[in-house]
């Protein structure tokens, strides 16, 4: 019997361990999707307690608490730091099988060296010792002990980056943070706050924002503005896929039917975001950026808690509406033209893996490198299942070895042994294949691919063609 999440870990076979402590654990990381508060990384935020750096703000493990039946007090309510952390640790030991389970110890491990497991016995010694580190483990640390070397933080075009030109100013820290743009607020115009975001955009242009004419403009200087600060890519969450072939008269006319706040049908929104996406689109294209597709989310399922919580607070699930054709036009409408940039697909339904990892193979490109992708394990997928899943179809239906890799899209500073846990089911996956006659015994030549998913392959998907502005 293995010891519970020795060196080992995860990794099966002689050639998977080869594989991970030879080449994949030496990499360092390039994070191009993550929440993390730009603000927190300029001011170097230091952790009251391990529940705030822990449990603040945390989804995941906000869930596992809700379906042990804990009281909201103790999740976001006005509950001590300790009686939350001891909650939480009340629960963490029935997470059998829950990857939520395994990064709780990771992180306890790579932060704080505690081999111990956290249980009702633990607690109160695990809660003292992380807190007596995190006075020294700040937000930076975090990073830079992560082995980070690049990431990508989530900035709305109406963001000043105030922290972003203050941080690429400060010469003391060597990690290289970037925003990226999320044009969603923009694209939503079925939500009830899309008047009201529009008003924002305005103020911010110092614009009228009047017509999508008006609107385009505007986007396109914001971006423009994120270029100059050094973004190269932006980010869409396309809970669901909306695309109608439509000219610059009918976005139009639907824009103001949005912004006079009545009520569009399914036809009229797939006009005014298959317009907007396709605008944004070129211009992305044009600068050599990125864009993501994150797709599949169904949000504030509950009523209830929304009314009372607000968004983002761990009520959102898996969607499952069909969306292949749709997505294949918005592409297709970018491609014919030869203004479709380079794009990473998400999908959060496990169902769909093999749509994408089928669909990128359609679009890809003479002189780029896998120049569409089929992006990690996301959401609901990323733990130990999914992952192999997602890597399983990737590696069957196009070309595993030119992937991109992991992303954390986590809002925690300690959410980066998520890159190790991806790495070692990588390695244990490709030395599968070895040790079972399926692909030769050159570990050299394997480890060489293994260090080009783990970064290799991101540095050079986001780096800017010659010729563009950097």
């Amino acid at each position: 019997m293995k010891r519970f999440m020795d060196d080992d870990f995860i990794l099966t076979t002689e050639t998977a361990g080869m594989l991970y402590h030879g080449y994949a654990e030496k990499m360092p990381i390039f994070d191009f999707h993550c929440h993390l508060n730009i603000k927190e990384i300029y001011e170097d935020k230091r952790f009251s307690s391990i529940t705030e750096a822990w449990l603040g703000g945390d989804h995941y493990k906000w869930r596992l608490l809700r379906q042990w039946g804990v009281d909201e007090s103790y999740i976001t309510g006005g509950r001590s730091d300790w009686e939350k952390f001891e909650k939480f640790a009340e629960v963490i030991p029935y997470a059998i099988g829950n990857p939520i389970y395994h990064w709780t110890h990771l992180e306890l491990q790579r932060f704080f060296g505690i081999s111990e497991t956290l249980s009702p016995a633990t607690a109160r010694s695990i809660y003292e010792r992380c807190n007596e580190a995190l006075k020294s483990l700040s937000a930076r640390k975090m990073i830079t002990q992560s082995h980070v070397k690049k990431l990508f933080t989530t900035d709305d075009p109406a963001d000043s980056l105030e922290y972003h030109r203050k941080l690429m100013e400060d010469s003391s820290f060597g990690v290289t943070v970037r925003p990226a743009f999320r044009p969603d607020k923009a694209i939503n115009c079925e939500l009830p706050s899309f008047p009201g975001y529009i008003e924002k955009l305005e103020k911010v242009s110092g614009k009228k924002i009047g017509c999508i004419s008006c609107l385009c403009d505007v986007l396109k200087e914001r971006i423009e503005f994120f270029d100059s600060m050094g973004c190269v890519c932006s980010d869409h969450a396309l809970d669901v896929v909306y695309f109608e072939n439509a000219g610059t008269e009918e976005a139009d006319r639907v824009f103001k039917k949005a912004l006079a706040g009545e009520a569009l049908t399914e036809v009229e929104t797939g006009i005014y975001k298959g317009y907007l996406l396709v605008f944004l689109g070129r211009q992305y294209s044009r600068l050599g950026w990125v864009q993501q597709y994150h797709i599949g989310a169904m949000r504030n399922n509950s009523s209830r808690y929304m009314e009372k919580l607000g968004p983002d607070t761990g009520f959102d699930s898996i969607e499952d509406q069909p969306f292949a054709k749709k997505l294949s036009s918005l592409i297709n409408r970018l491609d014919s033209t030869d203004e479709l940039p380079k794009t990473i697909l998400y999908c959060l339904n496990p169902r769909d893996n093999e749509v994408l990892a089928a669909l990128i193979n359609c679009f890809q490109q003479s002189g780029i490198r896998s120049k569409l992708q089929f992006g990690s394990a996301w959401w609901f997928n990323d733990q130990k299942d999914g992952m192999q899943r997602q890597l399983t179809a990737l590696s069957q239906v196009s070309l595993l070895s030119r992937f991109v890799g992991m992303l954390t899209d986590s809002r925690s500073f300690l959410s980066y042994t998520r890159h190790e846990y991806f790495r070692r089911i990588l390695c244990n996956m490709l030395g599968d294949l070895i040790e079972n006659g399926e692909y030769p015994c050159d570990t050299e030549f394997v480890g060489k691919i293994v260090e080009d998913i783990c970064y290799n392959n991101a540095e050079e998907y986001f780096r800017k063609q010659s010729g563009e502005k950097n």
